[in-house]
């Protein structure tokens, strides 16, 4: 019965250090846990929506582009058509936004709720061409008077026009200015029922093409180009070269200067850097090569976009793909990147933690041992001072009362040759006391008694 009150009594004694040992180390663990996993950023999601213009820029096609290749990493593109490039900005605009990225056109006015609207950079030249009938002009004074299709009202085609047009003065009356969609005008052109048409399309899309061979329409080069560009810095001034379209019917017949705003990628401040960093490979895959007015490498770039670059963008245009990118897929990269992170708790806490959990369990165990070292070392103390009779009797009495009280404290098998070293040094001393009690005789019962146990 005593025996299992003894292991009893151990096992409570055992539960309880490793509870006062362990708790400590396991809630500055979950600290140091929680603190890095505020400041990582979640997995990303596998779902984006992107708002693209569905008339201007070539976008709706590169956004069919982007899907089948973001899909291609686990990630969904849900394309979200708008009337134009301001429209696309509204989507992502504001707290309560319904798009994640979107295709714009640069010069685009964001304004005070784009505040948390950055840019992924610049994909690609989309120039402004200007069709018209009638005698030659080289600037769009010479529309003054006419009547000019400017695109829809929400479109980035329309915001451009009227910013050149008003400029110039030209877009007062008697000049009138037609909110007419691209393929209406193009064909109200064609008929002569319009005198021009602003159009914003890449130069390889088929209905440039084929206007520019249309008997009858022009295409407008701006002479004062410089001037335009130097006013606007969202514009770029382009030489399209002599034949380019059709060299057998040498189309055009002459080089003409464009202004070129860029199609541009712009994303929500709280897209996940690893989808930017993806967004931006895609980018560098589907416009990295050359065109007929872009040179090869020259996209995606950090042009000026009206729209400030993201800091991932500029990292990537610095240093370029992400090193785990380079090497893994899309998920395998992030997700070594996430743990990556959770190293720095490991390192910083849980090692240390690790040596010192057992060290401090230790001195709990021997703590309890050690206390009876004071007891010890008092009577060894008193033996120098030459005690009489009656005070060794008393020693040898507290000795015993010391070793039958450590002999009752519970400690692990793991830790027993703590007490059993302190049992050897109470013997050291005891052998002491029965040295110099052997040599008064009314003291040798007590002696043989001792001696006996």
């Amino acid at each position: 019965m005593k025996k299992d009150t003894l292991k009893e009594q151990l096992q409570r004694t055992t539960r309880r250090d490793l509870w006062l040992t362990v708790a400590p180390a396991a809630l500055v663990i979950g600290i140091a846990f929680a603190v890095t996993f505020y400041f990582i950023k979640p997995a990303p999601p596998r779902k984006l929506v992107l708002a693209t213009p569905q008339d201007e820029g070539g976008f709706r096609y590169f956004a069919r582009k982007y899907q089948e290749s973001l899909a291609r990493h686990g990630v969904t593109v849900e394309i979200q058509q708008t009337k134009g490039s301001p429209s696309s900005v509204e989507l992502l605009a504001g707290d309560n936004a319904q798009a994640d990225v979107a295709f714009v056109q640069s010069g685009t006015a964001g304004g005070e709720k784009a505040a948390r609207i950055v840019s992924l950079g610049s994909l690609s030249y989309v120039p402004l061409w200007v069709f018209y009938r009638g005698e030659p002009i080289d600037d769009v004074l010479g529309l003054k008077g006419k009547r000019v299709a400017i695109g829809g009202a929400e479109s980035g085609t329309h915001a451009l026009a009227r910013t050149l047009l008003s400029v110039n003065g030209v877009d007062q009356a008697p000049t009138e200015l037609l909110p007419l969609e691209r393929d209406a005008a193009i064909e109200q052109l064609k008929k002569g029922q319009i005198d021009a048409v602003f159009l914003v399309s890449p130069a390889e899309a088929p209905a440039i093409q084929k206007l520019a061979a249309e008997p009858g329409v022009r295409l407008l080069s701006f002479a004062r180009g410089e001037a335009y560009v130097r006013r606007y810095p969202y514009l770029s001034k382009l030489i399209l070269p002599r034949g380019v379209f059709n060299l057998a019917a040498d189309i055009p017949e002459r080089d003409v200067v464009l202004l070129a705003p860029t199609g541009n990628l712009i994303a929500r401040d709280s897209l996940h850097p690893a989808l930017a960093y993806l967004l931006m490979r895609t980018a560098s895959e589907i416009h990295g090569g050359s065109g007929l007015l872009d040179r090869s490498g020259e996209f995606p770039a950090p042009l000026e976009t009206g729209f400030p670059l993201s800091s991932e963008a500029r990292r990537y245009y610095e240093a370029g793909v992400p090193l785990l990118q380079r090497y893994l897929p899309f998920w395998a990269a992030n997700l070594v990147d996430r743990l990556w992170v959770m190293l720095v708790p490991i390192i910083a806490v849980v090692v240390p933690l690790g040596r010192a959990v057992p060290a401090f369990y230790l001195w709990r165990v021997r703590s309890r041992i050690f206390r009876w070292y004071a007891r010890l070392k008092e009577i060894e103390l008193q033996l120098e001072e030459n005690p009489g009779q009656e005070m060794l009797e008393d020693m040898m009495k507290r000795l015993e009362e010391a070793e039958r009280a450590v002999n009752r404290i519970p400690v692990p098998l793991a830790y027993a040759e703590n007490l059993y070293f302190f049992r050897e040094h109470i013997d050291v001393v005891r052998r002491r006391l029965i040295r110099r009690l052997s040599g008064a005789p009314e003291s040798r019962e007590l002696v043989a008694r001792v001696s006996a146990s």
